[in-house]
């Protein structure tokens, strides 16, 4: 049993199991009866996404400087207490059930997904 950190949209992998999509919107043009058929979430959690206004800073990174300044932003608003326990609720399930957290980006080390993988690591999550 494990937490998988996937990118939404792609196929799911075997025992993938439920797929939360820790992310600030939903995909657009996409029916909300679809989300989960077509590989998206089975369940939107945007609490787990940054703020609109970290979202702009991580998208307009240029620098390692810049894409730092906004891990350690991201980090700060993770350790509020909802999502700290949040997270410390996903690292503990991760022992005994099979879920997966995600985002839209292609590029994992310059998505919020690598710092939430990061995150449930320090917890002591089992990842996949």
């Amino acid at each position: 049993m494990s937490i998988r950190i996937v990118r939404l949209g792609t196929p799911r992998l075997p025992d993938e199991g439920t797929r939360i999509g820790t992310v600030r919107r939903p995909p657009r043009g996409v029916r909300k009866e679809r989300y989960a058929a077509d590989d998206w979430f089975d369940v939107w959690f945007p609490e787990l996404s940054p703020s609109p206004e970290l979202v702009k800073s991580a998208l307009n990174a240029e620098s390692e400087a810049e894409w730092q300044g906004f891990v350690r932003a991201f980090r700060a608003e993770m350790e509020e207490p909802a999502p700290r326990r949040t997270l410390d609720l996903l690292a503990s399930l991760s022992h005994s059930g099979r879920f997966s957290v995600g985002c839209y980006c292609e590029q994992e080390a310059r998505c919020h997904r690598s710092v939430l993988r990061q995150l449930l690591a320090d917890r002591g999550a089992s990842i996949a």
